[in-house]
């Protein structure tokens, strides 16, 4: 989302993207790239394969081992969709067009990248509302979790969030094609400003604090019951208990993560524009690096909290799964 930044196309020679340079007014990549450039470019390459590579662990242990197909793990699987395809998408095209290089030019494809951004970003945080509604059920509500939230459930939850994504995606697109600008872009800014934070992260990361903040409540309270020996019926009763507020402790951080890495975009995007001194170009676009970070993280987040996923992701590099059939395989949890 890092592109359409700027209203004002009269940019600051030293704000140049050091893999560009102006040629007859056009702004193109270098023939003589310097140590700074290649070094970037190494970084961005790195980041997408680890990226794509990583989601696709996630996806592939998912679909693969019966023990992972659960409604929370199928929304699982739609964020790691959203963030592989950040990778494969989102990142090279960002190589190609940088924020730097689209504030030079309107380029068709610099639009393309900024709704692909605009969506996936969406799509994320949308996936992540889910997944927070079906921890809600699962902490707060869990003697009607499993009437609540089943696999229709969740699949309706995840075409709501890409069907809702790519509507915004899409009208983002169409809005910045129709508009031409000559020194200031109105409409760009409304919408760069306004409506795109408004309704991709800030109204909805508003609604997760709140849905977390209740289920964090929820389950301290249960953890002091169980603790106290007061609501603890049965053995296997408080492991499931301990393994709901586990799953909601590991989601919280993938939540965590996600506002760490998208949080200072966002407010930069939002007041820098209306400050006298607005923010360099390179700091913006280091910001925007950050946030495609945001796709690498996830699947080591899950990873690392989760033994399943490690035994999982350790059976498919391996490639124990092409030796015969492990779809039901005990994972070690």
């Amino acid at each position: 989302m890092g592109p359409g930044f700027s209203i004002n196309r009269t940019v600051i020679v030293v704000d140049i993207h050091p893999c560009y340079e102006i040629s007859d007014f056009s702004y193109i990549l270098t023939k003589r790239p310097s140590i700074i450039c290649v070094l970037l470019y190494l970084f961005l390459f790195l980041l997408s394969l680890v990226t794509v590579c990583g989601n696709l662990l996630v996806m592939i242990s998912i679909m693969y081992f019966t023990q992972l197909h659960s409604p929370t793990n199928y929304l699982n699987l739609s964020l790691a969709v959203a963030d592989l395809l950040v990778g494969v998408l989102v990142i090279p095209l960002s190589m190609a067009f940088s924020l730097s290089s689209c504030l030079y030019q309107e380029d068709l494809f610099c639009k393309i990248r900024n709704s692909f951004d605009v969506s996936l970003c969406t799509c994320s945080i949308l996936n992540l509302c889910c997944i927070s509604i079906d921890r809600y059920y699962a902490v707060c509500q869990p003697l009607i979790y499993k009437a609540k939230i089943n696999n229709h459930v969740a699949g309706v939850m995840i075409l709501i969030s890409w069907g809702g994504s790519a509507l915004i995606g899409i009208g983002v697109f169409i809005a910045w094609l129709s508009n031409t600008c000559v020194d200031s872009c109105v409409l760009d800014m409304l919408m760069v400003t306004t409506v795109v934070p408004v309704f991709s992260f800030y109204l909805p990361v508003i609604i997760l604090l709140c849905v977390y903040l209740k289920v964090f409540l929820v389950a301290l309270k249960q953890a002091r019951r169980i603790q106290n020996k007061t609501c603890q019926s049965t053995k296997s009763g408080a492991t499931v208990s301990k393994s709901e507020r586990k799953a909601t402790k590991t989601l919280a951080i993938v939540l965590g993560v996600f506002l760490l890495c998208w949080t200072p975009f966002f407010l930069c995007i939002t007041f820098s524009p209306f400050s006298q001194n607005p923010a360099p170009v390179p700091v913006v676009e280091t910001l925007t690096w950050l946030t495609l970070v945001n796709s690498m993280l996830n699947p080591f987040i899950y990873a690392f909290f989760y033994s399943w996923f490690r035994t999982a992701f350790m059976m498919i590099v391996t490639g124990k799964i092409f030796q015969g059939d492990l779809t039901n395989t005990k994972l070690l949890r």
